[in-house]
């Protein structure tokens, strides 16, 4: 025991001694550091960075495409119907060319008669008396509209 005991004071046992402490602390504050210190490094940083500014970059390049890409698409519908109404004009124009259907139209419309025959129009006096009724100050002559104001005014001074 003896010589364990001086083994234990003896100046390389505390040498060793304190450098094994010492080690065990540098490595627990390393490992302490390590714990603390943020898994953002300064590559990553950059690299977010980087992606950062091609988002900001890009995203007016992205809204101008989207916005051409639509107005194409409208465009397109614009044509579409366009050609529609051309292919319709072309059939009205073809049906106009045929004389039975100008003839069938000009009777309907300006009612028209052939020599000897005899043209009717027959008028629903209800629908006469509404008619009257329901005119706008649009649909009447504009003199009526006139008279119809100095009325008012004239009324309105009694």
């Amino acid at each position: 025991m003896a010589v364990k005991d001086r083994d234990r004071f003896s100046t390389a046992t505390r040498i060793k001694l304190l450098g094994e402490q010492t080690a065990a602390r540098v490595y627990r504050s390393q490992t302490k550091r390590q714990a603390r210190r943020s898994r953002l490094t300064g590559r990553a940083a950059l690299l977010a960075l980087v992606l950062c500014t091609l988002i900001v970059a890009l995203a007016y390049p992205m809204r101008q495409y989207v916005s051409q890409r639509a107005e194409i698409a409208d465009l397109e519908r614009e044509k579409q119907q366009a050609s529609e109404r051309v292919e319709q004009l072309r059939d009205l124009k073809a049906r106009w060319q045929d004389d039975s259907y100008a003839e069938q139209q000009i009777r309907q419309r300006l009612h028209y008669v052939l020599p000897g025959e005899t043209g009717y129009v027959v008028i629903d006096p209800d629908a006469a008396k509404q008619s009257r009724a329901d005119l706008g100050a649009t649909d009447r002559p504009w003199y009526t509209n006139v008279w119809d104001g100095v009325d008012k005014s004239d009324a309105s001074h009694r």
